[in-house]
């Protein structure tokens, strides 16, 4: 199954890139083109041709909790893209990046699948176009500076022990969560404490798609806390002096990069932040520019709608506010969250699915009910889809006020989502008035305890010691007003990635908290989350092979 996504991309005859520019009415002169089939739009586009246009109808896709079972979220944004543009609408996609990290992993690509894809699929998954370097490199040169810094004579006295700024590579690599570094004597450098992140939960990433043009980038790039003083005063990458040569370094990464779907639907791919342990959403850049130039825009937000839709953070600091959201779910993911064994799930199971319907119906209630959008739940249909389990999801959701679409786009492409489009054209029309799930002037602990109550469903949240200190610390520092952005494990409601469903009774427990300057928020640490993942015991990277044609094969 794997192999025939990539067989699948790999036969596909799509357009010139220029061609696809040229549609949605890019000047050429804006275009640069990596290779045949992808390129770079100058940001300066959008700041000199399309700051007056109309912004166009801003959809959502989200999902529940993922699964073993998968859920096919990117696969419906590809496909419900294609399937607008089938009917005539003037559409645009927007997604992340995918990083090295997961493609060789456990999660594969993220390009869609079946017959609802992006391409070239091989080198979208595998460096694109060179930003997750850029990023790196820059997130890595400041890290140098640091210790550069302290080696030099530490004029700003910096406290080795309390450098919290990291260095990154964009890979799972469990042996680099925790080194020493700066080894072999005194012209080695400082020897202490370090570790890597990886690339996606870097900062500058953060920063870079929370910025709206090269100047804001490298004013929010010198706002960086990277250490604190003998006497606790932050110390950030613009007194270091750092921030001038880190924009240089992504400069070019920062134009959004343009691709096409197999049915050829224009598509942004730019940026990456995971959902589990950043923001998880596409850069602002990117999303403003395909808002400027289409009727609509389909975009994503990363994991369940408890991570990403929840902190959407880009629509606090840009305006732009989604039109409609689509919850993604399948019948074998919600008898999953039932306990079905992944063996088994092609069976109709109609306690099963009542027991798991309720993690798809919180997420419903998320949506409609706290952020007062208008919603569809599309169930990306499988072969073994029973109408009798159909039926229970449909009328569980109506219950909500909610409607039900079935997604065929993995074996259809766009005209499986034409059902689909049909209900999210008739919720974008409606009037809606995004809400937020708290007041940013809240106390930090206030806020942290409405997401996890609110939104998670938890009887309430614990504060280690730790955690405790820091948020003190951030609100006598200033820094009290940020959103939030919640580290959690993506499987699970609660801070326990094995419990299912739709829990009760639970606590989330706040271990840490830090705050990402630049990127303008807080990150509170739950549960066991970490940012730099391992590598399963059988990775992908195992079956991903080329030959002497230099095809790639094993990519998913």
């Amino acid at each position: 199954m794997a192999q025939k996504f990539l067989e699948i991309a790999q036969d596909a005859k799509i357009k010139a890139i220029n061609e696809v520019a040229d549609e949605i009415g890019i000047p050429d002169h804006y275009v640069e083109n990596y290779g045949k089939y992808k390129a770079k739009i100058d940001f300066r586009y959008l700041q000199n041709a399309l700051k007056d246009a109309p912004d166009a109808k801003l959809i959502l896709v989200t999902a529940i909790n993922p699964t073993p079972a998968g859920e096919g979220k990117t696969t419906t944004t590809v496909g419900l893209g294609d399937a607008l543009r089938k009917i005539g609408k003037k559409t645009i996609i927007a997604l992340r990046e995918p990083s090295l990290g997961p493609v060789f992993g456990v999660k594969g690509g993220a390009t869609g699948g079946g017959y609802a894809q992006v391409v070239p699929m091989e080198e979208i998954n595998l460096h694109f176009t060179g930003d997750f370097h850029a990023i790196g490199a820059a997130n890595n040169l400041l890290a140098a500076m640091i210790d550069n810094h302290i080696h030099q004579g530490n004029e700003l006295q910096i406290d080795t022990r309390r450098i919290v700024w990291r260095r990154a590579i964009d890979m799972n690599d469990r042996q680099l969560r925790r080194i020493v570094d700066g080894l072999g004597g005194r012209t080695e450098g400082v020897p202490r404490e370090d570790g890597f992140d990886i690339t996606v939960a870097s900062e500058v990433m953060a920063v870079f798609c929370l910025s709206n043009d090269i100047l804001e980038l490298k004013e929010n790039l010198s706002k960086i806390i990277v250490a604190y003083t003998f006497d606790g005063a932050p110390v950030t990458a613009g007194q270091l002096k750092a921030h001038g040569a880190m924009a240089a370094l992504l400069k070019d990464a920062l134009k959004p990069n343009l691709v096409q779907t197999l049915e050829g639907t224009p598509a942004f791919i730019h940026g990456g932040p995971f959902a589990n342990i950043a923001h998880g959403c596409n850069s602002i850049i990117a999303t403003q520019m395909a808002s400027k130039i289409a009727d609509y825009v389909v975009t994503e937000a990363g994991f369940g709608a408890d991570l990403g839709a929840e902190k959407f953070i880009k629509c606090r600091k840009t305006g732009l506010r989604p039109d409609a959201v689509v919850i993604v779910a399948t019948v074998r993911a919600l008898k999953s969250n039932g306990g079905v064994a992944k063996a088994d799930l092609g069976i109709e199971n109609l306690a099963a699915l009542e027991a798991g319907l309720p993690n798809l119906l919180k997420h419903v209630e998320n949506v409609t009910g706290v952020f007062k959008l208008p919603a569809v739940v599309a169930i990306n249909r499988f072969p073994t889809d029973t109408e009798n389990e159909l039926d229970l999801i449909r009328r569980k959701c109506s219950e909500l006020g909610v409607n039900v679409a079935l997604s065929e786009v993995w074996a259809k492409g766009g005209a499986g989502g034409i059902t689909l489009a049909e209900e999210v054209i008739q919720l974008a029309e409606k009037e809606s008035q995004m809400e937020f799930a708290y007041d940013l002037n809240t106390p930090i602990k206030e806020k942290i305890s409405t997401i996890a109550t609110r939104l998670y469903g938890a009887d309430r949240v614990e504060f280690s010691a730790k955690a405790s200190r820091e948020i003190a610390n951030f609100e006598k520092l200033g820094f009290g007003a940020l959103p939030i952005c919640m580290a959690k494990n993506q499987y699970s409601l609660t801070d326990d990635p094995k419990v299912f469903g739709r829990p009760t009774g639970f606590v989330i427990t706040i271990r840490d908290i830090t705050v990402s300057a630049g990127a303008g928020f807080l990150v509170a640490l739950t549960g066991d989350i970490m940012k730099m993942p391992g590598l399963p015991k059988t990775p992908a990277a195992e079956n991903i092979d080329v030959n002497a044609d230099g095809e790639i094969t094993g990519l998913f």
